[in-house]
């Protein structure tokens, strides 16, 4: 098959490679549109479960992606300056720049092309390709030109976001709460690497304007973030890389594919940073696709119905718990009196997919405090 990826992040090379591999004769091109060393983001971070299909269909890509990993055991929340672990959260987290470097190499190994600054706005450079996959990211260009095909649907969230790194290192995977004089502001942080932890600053709209961040500089706005956070930060710097404001997008689409066309990862829809999802998803859309070819062969119009058919389920079930969490962050108000022990229990139970009998075995610690303050409530 004559196969076109259009956009170089881990969907689409994922699926590249895992094209190319299973049959040399494919013939296989990415097309990026950054420089290859170039990425806007800091760490990316997996569970254990998001990691382990990566291992088991491709351990010679999962080798190549973990060799620089971090691995930790908790989480921590922060309410009101106590700091509560949540036992028995194992992420594996790494460098965005480091995760692709391996399928960058990965990719090469099995014969895929790359092809770096390139950007395409349409298909028509692709007409004798048998299929054409759009990964080029939540503000898909690709969707966005057959927008009437795909029939998106567009919901740009309430809060804002800004995305540092810092040189402090946050072994635990940290949500941080703290309330100032313009309102909450909120860091989602975790060390991805020996020097580095990303460190994700969410606001509400009222917090936003009121701080005055809507009028600020990229510099002016790293530096309220590294004074509303001080405490945490220890004298360490917040470190930008194009960290500029902007508004999470909830993105969904009537129509996976069209002709040959077919959408994977951000641009077919998108997970949520608080739920850690987006790459697990983005990747696991590869699988879906690549199944969809093994058991359909290059009849394109049966495989792409594959597709849908396989991965439909999972992509909407994970995609409706990230929303759950989106909306607990968008509405934290009513919340805020909680003691520090129910603020986070109230946390690990937002998306609705977590409840008591899931937090005792998770981590009896906390179910046993919470029950403590609650003995009103029955379990």
């Amino acid at each position: 098959m004559k196969i076109r990826v259009i956009g170089g992040g881990p969907a689409g090379l994922f699926y590249a490679y895992l094209m190319k591999r299973d049959d040399p004769s494919h013939d296989v091109v990415v097309y990026e549109r950054d420089p290859e060393n170039a990425t806007y983001g800091w760490g990316v971070v997996f569970s254990d479960v998001a990691l382990s299909f990566v291992k088991d269909l491709a351990p010679e890509l999962y080798e190549a992606i973990t060799r620089k990993q971090v691995v930790f055991d908790e989480m921590a929340v922060v309410h009101q300056g106590v700091n509560v672990t949540l036992a028995h959260n194992t992420f594996h987290r790494m460098a965005r720049i480091n995760l692709l470097k391996g399928l960058h190499e990965q990719c090469r190994k099995v014969g895929v092309e790359i092809e770096f600054e390139r950007r395409f706005d349409d298909v028509d450079s692709f007409a004798d390709a048998d299929l054409i996959v759009a990964a080029d990211g939540a503000n898909s260009a690709i969707r966005s030109r057959y927008k009437e095909q795909f029939q998106p649907s567009l919901d740009e969230r309430p809060n804002y976001m800004a995305w540092y790194g810092t040189t402090k290192l946050f072994p635990a995977l940290s949500l941080i709460f703290r309330q100032n004089e313009d309102g909450l502001v909120i860091s989602h942080t975790y060390q991805f690497s020996p020097t580095h932890s990303t460190f994700l600053v969410e606001v509400d709209p009222e917090t936003f304007r009121k701080a005055g961040l809507d009028k600020m500089n990229e510099a002016e706005s790293l530096a309220y973030c590294e004074k509303a956070f001080a405490q945490d930060l220890d004298g360490n710097a917040l470190l930008s890389n194009k960290s500029n404001w902007f508004r999470y997008t909830i993105v969904k689409n009537k129509n996976w594919h069209y002709k040959n066309i077919v959408l994977i990862g951000d641009a077919l829809r998108t997970g949520h940073p608080s739920v850690g999802s987006g790459t697990r998803l983005a990747m696991q859309d590869s699988i879906a696709l690549f199944d969809a070819y093994k058991k359909c062969g290059p009849d394109v119009p049966a495989m792409l119905e594959e597709y849908v058919k396989i991965r439909q389920p999972g992509s909407d079930s994970l995609q409706k718990a990230a929303i759950k969490s989106t909306e607990w962050y968008e509405d934290l108000s009513p919340k805020l009196h909680l003691d520090p022990i129910s603020f986070a229990y109230d946390y690990l139970t937002r998306s609705g997919r977590v409840d008591h009998a899931e937090v005792r075995k998770r981590d009896p610690k906390l179910a046993a405090a919470y029950e403590q303050l609650h003995p009103e409530l029955t379990f």
